[in-house]
């Protein structure tokens, strides 16, 4: 499935990633002491949910012909007084749907595979290499 490896050295706090042929640059903004050369873990997390949540109602809408003109999808992390961490989804829809439509897009933005994932949780393994 999907890999990605990350490489740090010296210089606080740019990191080199590598995932599926293509380098990208993750770092911390400039108050919590990097340059802001790139995201930051928790907005490449929201990338990956964002781009997941609209390419799957893009193919779905693709599947069923519905005239699915753009989906817009917009994220927010936050973390409440008690530590608990939350994601909240807006869609914008653009398209001559109906409210079945819509209800079912609705839907399905719920089943994503990164969202299922993220909603299920999963066990990460680590180990010296």
């Amino acid at each position: 499935m999907a890999r990605a490896t990350a490489h740090i050295g010296t210089e606080a706090y740019a990191t080199q990633v590598e995932t599926a042929g293509r380098t990208l640059i993750a770092d911390e903004p400039e108050g919590n002491g990097g340059r802001n050369a790139g995201p930051a873990p928790y907005d490449l997390l929201l990338a990956a949910l964002s781009a997941c949540t609209a390419i799957t109602l893009r193919m779905y809408a693709d599947r069923k012909q519905w005239p699915l003109e753009s989906a817009d999808v917009a994220l927010h992390f936050y973390r409440d007084d008690t530590g608990k961490e939350f994601i909240d989804r807006t869609l914008l829809l653009t398209g001559s749907l109906d409210k079945d439509q819509i209800a079912r897009l609705l839907d399905v933005s719920e089943r994503t595979p990164v969202t299922k994932t993220l909603k299920q949780g999963l066990t990460i393994s680590t180990s010296l290499a």
